[in-house]
C-alpha cells in the first residue's frame, strides 16, 4: 500500500471529525447517567493510595449536575459476615459539562479486610431536581465498580 500526501490528509480529516463528534445520551450506558468511575490499581492494601478518576460527561447530558459525591467501599456478600461500609471520600465536585473530569487521590483505611476478597466501591451522586413547587430536592443515585484488597 502506498500513502500518498492525499491520502494521508483525508485520513486525518477523517479522524478528527470523529473525534470532534459529540457524545449524546444515546451513547451513554444507564448507569453512567451517574458517572463513571475508574480505580487505579484496582488491586490494593490498606495503607496505599488508590487514584480515583470519575467522568460525569453522561451525567450533564442526563440533566444530573454532581452536589455531593461519596464513595464507599462496600462488602459483597458471602465474605467474612457483616462488615459495615467504609467511607472513602466525601466531595462537592467541581465538575461543568465542559470539565467533567473530577480526580483524586484516597488512601484505603487500614480497616479488617478479608484477604484478596472482592469489594466494590459505591459512587453515590448527590444531585438536585425539581420539586411540585418549583424548589429543589435533593435525590441519590449510584454506580459501583470492583476491587480487591490484599
Amino acid at each position: 500500500m502506498q500513502l500518498t500526501l492525499s491520502s494521508i490528509l483525508l485520513s486525518i480529516a477523517a479522524f478528527s471529525t470523529a473525534a470532534s463528534v459529540p457524545i449524546t445520551p444515546t451513547m451513554c450506558a444507564e448507569a453512567s447517567r451517574f458517572g463513571n468511575p475508574i480505580y487505579s490499581p484496582s488491586t490494593v492494601a490498606p495503607g496505599a493510595s488508590m487514584q480515583i478518576q470519575t467522568d460525569f460527561t453522561c451525567s450533564f447530558y442526563f440533566g444530573i449536575h454532581p452536589t455531593y459525591t461519596d464513595y464507599y467501599i462496600e462488602v459483597p456478600t458471602n465474605n467474612s459476615g457483616y462488615e459495615p461500609n467504609i467511607l472513602l471520600a466525601r466531595r462537592q465536585p467541581n465538575v461543568t459539562a465542559s470539565s467533567p473530569i473530577d480526580k483524586f487521590t484516597v488512601t484505603i483505611p487500614d480497616a479488617t479486610y478479608t484477604s484478596g476478597a472482592n469489594y466494590a466501591v459505591v459512587l453515590d451522586v448527590t444531585y438536585p431536581i425539581n420539586g411540585t413547587n418549583g424548589t429543589p430536592v435533593y435525590v441519590v443515585g449510584g454506580v459501583e465498580g470492583g476491587i480487591t484488597i490484599t
